[in-house]
């Protein structure tokens, strides 16, 4: 297994290849092999904790605008289980995972869980391997445009945000009304109005309640930009 290969573009010299091996060898591996967490479980434990590290100390010193929550949040967006599957599956780890036969290379590509743990275990290979700094600076790499282009609003709802832009002015809080429903019962639409005050704020459409309500708020939070 060239090894090497999955850290070449960070220009990392690999001390010890049986940490990546192991990174990227998928516990099902082990039924086959009669081998027990010989696997990346343990690793991803380790590297789990160093992303969030990572993770957190660079939005730190990034957004000195950001409060405690907001922070939080940003790194909840980025570490969450989507987020490092796609990095795995841009960066090709994907293509180095051993698996069983139990599982297919077309259902591992599919997998978040998978493509996540083994990004987890990765980074935890790297910082046993080569120490803290190399860690940091590879998964800042990774990391750094989505922790600098990432908007507040795809970190808050538009239903919190309209929320609090309106009880930073008032005490009092929006409403949500129902104004119709199409459609046959297995695929309904729904049409919801956000009200302050008996004004209407904004409509909205959606596949369910809590979508419509989603878009009649992210409309008024529009309006209320213009």
């Amino acid at each position: 297994m060239e090894i090497i290969n999955v850290f070449s573009h960070f220009h990392v010299n690999i001390n010890d290849s049986s940490l990546y091996e192991l990174a990227l060898t998928h516990p099902s591996c082990n039924s086959e092999q009669n081998t027990k967490h010989q696997d990346y479980e343990r690793l991803e434990f380790v590297g789990d904790s160093v992303i969030g590290f990572v993770a957190a100390d660079v939005i730190f010193h990034i957004h000195s605008e950001m409060d405690q929550g907001l922070m939080s949040k940003l790194r909840s967006y980025l570490v969450c289980s989507k987020s490092l599957a796609n990095y795995s599956r841009k960066l090709g780890f994907f293509e180095y995972i051993r698996i069983g036969h139990s599982i297919s290379r077309d259902q591992l590509y599919k997998s978040d869980k998978i493509l996540e743990d083994v990004f987890e275990a990765l980074m935890g290979a790297l910082y046993l391997d080569q120490g803290i700094e190399v860690a940091y600076r590879v998964i800042d790499e990774i990391l750094h445009d989505d922790i600098v282009n990432t908007g507040i609003d795809e970190l808050v709802d538009a239903k919190t945000r309209l929320q609090e832009e309106i009880q930073s002015e008032y005490r009092e809080a929006v409403k949500y009304v129902l104004i119709g429903e199409s459609g046959p019962a297995h695929d309904r639409t729904f049409e919801v109005e956000v009200l302050f005050n008996g004004l209407v704020l904004g409509k909205g459409v959606g596949k369910s309640k809590k979508a419509a309500e989603e878009a009649a708020a992210k409309d008024a939070l529009s309006k209320r930009s213009i």
